[in-house]
Order: C-alpha cells, then sequence, then structure tokens
C-alpha cells in the first residue's frame, strides 16, 4: 500500500524545464546521461562548486508518474507543489544534494497543467530498472564530477525504499543507507496486514475480512499471470509495476554489508509497522550488526504528526537530522 500515499513524497524532474521553472528552481543544476537504450536526467544541488564537494547524498522518491516540483503564479505570488519533502537549508555544505528523474517524467511542470505520463514510463517503470538507473549515475557522478568522494548516502522513501534495497546489491561504493517508510516483506504482504488490523480492531468482522483477503490473493494471482502488463491497473498502478516491486526487500537489505538506517512511523497508513519490524528480525537471526532501527511513535508515513486540532505536522527534517547525525557518527 506504500504506493498509494507516497504519491505525496515523490520527485518531479526534468532536463528540458520551461523558463518559469528555470527561475523558480535556479539551485538545482541538471545533467544527461546517454546510454544504447536510455536517457537519464540528474539534478543537483550543492552550495559549494562542485569540484568540492566530498560527499553525496542521493534521494530516491516513491511511486508515481508525477513530475518533482509544480509551480503556478498568480497574484498572490508562486504556488508550488512539491514531492522533494527537504529543507534544502539543512543539506550540510559538504554534501552534493541528487535526484534522478524517472524515464520519460519531467523535473518540472506547471501546477495548473495535468501532466499525462508517457507510454515509455510504464513500459520500464520497476524495481530493478529504477535501481539500475540510479546505480549508472551514481557511477558517472563519482567518475566525472566527484573523484574525491568520502560518503555516498543514499536515501529511500516509501517506494523509494524497496530501490534502495535493490540498489545495496549493485553497487558497493555506497557508504550508508536510508530505508525510509518501507516494510521488510513483499508489498503483497502488507494489504494482508492491513486487513487483519481492521479485523482486530473491530472495523470489519472476520467473514468480512476473509472474503477481502480471498479477493486480495486473487488479485495477487492475477497480477503474476499478468507480469508485464502496462494496461492493466490496480490501486493506480499498472500490473508490471506490481509484480516487478513484489519482490521482499528483506531479500536484498540482508546482502548489504555496509550501515542501514531505518525509519518508519508507528502511524504509518501505507506501510504497516508490523511489517517493517520484520527486518531487525532478520538483521538479528542473521547475525547482522549493521542495522539502525528507529520507530517514531506519532509520526505516519511522510514523518508528519497529527495535532489535536486534526492538522499535521511537518517532521521530516527532524527525521532527516537524526539520519545525519547516524551518518556522521557509523563508518
Amino acid at each position: 500500500m506504500k504506493n498509494i500515499i507516497s504519491v505525496i513524497f515523490s520527485l518531479f524532474f526534468f532536463v528540458q524545464t520551461n523558463g518559469q521553472c528555470d527561475k523558480d528552481l535556479n539551485m538545482y543544476k541538471h545533467f544527461q546521461i546517454e546510454t544504447k537504450t536510455d536517457t537519464i536526467n540528474y539534478h543537483i544541488y550543492s552550495k559549494k562548486p562542485l569540484d568540492s564537494i566530498s560527499q553525496v547524498l542521493i534521494f530516491i522518491q516513491g511511486s508515481g508518474a508525477f513530475p518533482m516540483f509544480k509551480i503556478d503564479h498568480d497574484k498572490n505570488g508562486m504556488t508550488m507543489v512539491s514531492t522533494v519533502p527537504f529543507d534544502l537549508q539543512t543539506i550540510p555544505k559538504e554534501y552534493a544534494f541528487v535526484l534522478v528523474s524517472k524515464r520519460g517524467i519531467p523535473f518540472c511542470t506547471k501546477l495548473s497543467e495535468e501532466f499525462t505520463p508517457p507510454k515509455t514510463y510504464y513500459e520500464h517503470e520497476g524495481l530493478e530498472n529504477r535501481a539500475k538507473r540510479i546505480n549508472i549515475v551514481i557511477n558517472s557522478i563519482l567518475k566525472n564530477k566527484f573523484k574525491n568522494t568520502k560518503r555516498i548516502v543514499v536515501l529511500g522513501h516509501s517506494e523509494g525504499s524497496d530501490v534502495v534495497a535493490k540498489l545495496g546489491t549493485l553497487n558497493n561504493k555506497i557508504t550508508h543507507y536510508g530505508y525510509w517508510s518501507g516494510g521488510g516483506n513483499s508489498q503483497f504482504y502488507d494489504f494482508i496486514i492491513f486487513v487483519r488490523k481492521d479485523i482486530i480492531s473491530d472495523k470489519i468482522t472476520e467473514e468480512q475480512g476473509l472474503q477481502k483477503i480471498d479477493s486480495l490473493f486473487n488479485k495477487f494471482n492475477e497480477i503474476i499471470q499478468k507480469p508485464n502488463s502496462i494496461n492493466d491497473f490496480w490501486e493506480d498502478n499498472t500490473y508490471r509495476r506490481w509484480n516487478t516491486f513484489s519482490e521482499p526487500a528483506i531479500e536484498n537489505l540482508l546482502k548489504i554489508t555496509a550501515p542501514i538506517f531505518v525509519a518508519i512511523g508507528a502511524k504509518d497508513q501505507a506501510v504497516p509497522v508490523e511489517s517493517t519490524y520484520l527486518i531487525p528480525i532478520e538483521f538479528i537471526r542473521h547475525n547482522k550488526t549493521n542495522l539502525k532501527f528507529k520507530v517514531y511513535p506519532e509520526l505516519d508515513h511522510g514523518f508528519e504528526k497529527e495535532l489535536e486540532n486534526g492538522e499535521f505536522e511537518d517532521k521530516w527534517n527532524s527525521v532527516f537530522l537524526d539520519f545525519l547525525e547516524w551518518v556522521n557518527s557509523t563508518e
């Protein structure tokens, strides 16, 4: 279920930005890598010249075919919707902050104009493809832009957490991993947990729950029987996407030897915290000690806290500062 909520926190990218985007987001520099089969666009924010950078932070957003930024201007000023939930002032000056576009998805568009994802996005959407594209960017920037880098930190949120885990099986140059708001098991399993939680809390009866679970099993089987379909959708994603992201993240996390910081909000409404608890259990069972596991009691999927008046207080940067402190204390 992480895909449903994570679109709010996904990123919007694009090399051929319109003029307004260039003006409003001129803190980012845009780059492109051409391969035989793909054009990969990536974007860098840095407070220092790139040739003086000693540390790199790569953020991997969640699911959805959404531009990273949507901007409009009117008489009241600028309105911006972004799925990059960072206050850029919290990025240390030693770091370059790197974003990698999804295939065919722009960096920035107008908020007032509807964006229709190109067919190529759906044709190539998948766990391994996302990880491979980011791996290419990492290898390229280390070779051509940041040759004396002390740390390569990757941080993935929601669907991006699955990508981080997969990326850890491809690249041994990464020094620190952030795995945020992601479960340990297959994403399919998360749907079952939520149904069981509804039964336990008396929101539905046992009989209703079993019917829902049987329906989910049928849907999962249908997806697996059409693993490459981009014409069939479920929960706003193609069967192709669901099939590739059904891979249990724990299988990839256990292969990583560098330090990993797992963060989850206890009130996550897209990923059941029960699923994430599988991660420390499996690390203990395999006698692995490279895990930092932290549950934030009052926070949700996007690390927000619901207040008594029904509004939400953004705690993303607080979690990020915890993460940076951990990175600095962990070699």
